[in-house]
């Protein structure tokens, strides 16, 4: 079968990780990404869930937001850190 080239950028970090997962799983980045292209056109859908991170919510930043403007202008408040026994 004829080959092709393919060029994607990504993340500088995200690639070093892959490559270090891809490493552990005896493999290289192309026959990773050969794996998820086969398994994608053969299920003709992405192979695995793609959902939205419910903490990046823009009403949960819009809080986070408010909490650091808070802290920042010395209006913070103090609480104990709940310990965890291990």
């Amino acid at each position: 079968m004829a080959q092709t080239l393919v060029n994607i950028r990504m993340d500088e970090e995200l690639k070093k990780n892959m490559e270090k997962i891809c490493q552990e799983l005896g493999m290289n980045m192309t026959t990773a990404i050969t794996i998820f292209a086969k398994k994608m056109t053969r299920e003709k859908r992405i192979p695995f869930d793609v959902s939205v991170d419910p903490f990046y919510s823009e009403s949960n930043m819009a809080h986070l937001r408010r909490g650091v403007e808070a802290i920042n202008a010395g209006r913070g408040i103090e609480h104990d850190i709940i310990e965890v026994d291990e």
